[in-house]
């Protein structure tokens, strides 16, 4: 050190990850987050929603070795990040991307709009209107060059929540298409369910569906 440009993988869930990555910071002048574990918290950030401690004691021969937090959270949560890329893979032409144009001191040209373009790009029929799937395309971040429309599959939201979500009113839709609150719920906590707009709507969905 000191690195032009650090990448860093994974979300920060034990003491040591979060010693290490304030010292990725200080080593870092440009510090990018890569993949949906990095940016979001990924698939193990669910267990923010459950009792840790009982996984532990279930799950290990010798629970008292394990050392964790309570909570496993993105990289954001500790350090300041200079840019996210999202995605879970990443796209790796957004990877060449962001690393030329920081090189080279510009603006990296990385869509925020959502995957609905994509789409609509490709020629797909709406996965959500024409085949009535619980798709959060209209929600989510392009850059998976909407694969999963490609065949015939609704959009789960690998690249994370697009730019100004409006997560209400296409969960309204969904609502409306027969799917319960608790169904929602599920949806949103996925790769990237522990990011701000999907976990915020995920929590009010999880309310909603504890009423009685």
């Amino acid at each position: 050190p000191p690195y032009a440009i650090g990448l860093v993988e994974g979300s920060v869930s034990t003491p040591e990850e979060e010693e290490r990555i304030h010292q990725i910071r200080r080593d870092c002048d440009f510090l990018v987050t890569i993949g949906a574990c990095a940016t979001s918290g990924g698939i193990q950030a669910l267990r923010n929603w459950a009792d840790v401690e009982s996984f532990i004691q279930t799950v290990y021969a010798n629970p008292e070795y394990i050392e964790t937090l309570d909570t496993a959270t993105p990289i954001a949560a500790h350090v300041f990040v200079d840019f996210e890329l999202r995605g879970c893979p990443v796209n790796k032409e957004q990877v060449l991307e962001l690393i030329t144009a920081t090189l080279a001191g510009r603006k990296p040209n990385i869509p925020t709009h959502s995957l609905c373009i994509e789409c609509k790009r490709k020629g797909i029929p709406c996965r959500l209107v024409s085949a009535g799937m619980p798709c959060l395309g209209p929600v989510t971040q392009a850059g998976c060059g909407a694969l999963c429309p490609s065949f015939n599959r609704a959009c789960y939201g690998c690249f994370g929540p697009m730019e100004l979500p409006n997560i209400e009113a296409l969960g309204e839709r969904f609502l409306g298409l027969g799917f319960t609150p608790g169904q929602l719920t599920r949806m949103l906590r996925s790769f990237n369910g522990y990011v701000e707009p999907f976990k915020q709507a995920s929590e009010r969905y999880a309310q909603r569906d504890h009423k009685p």
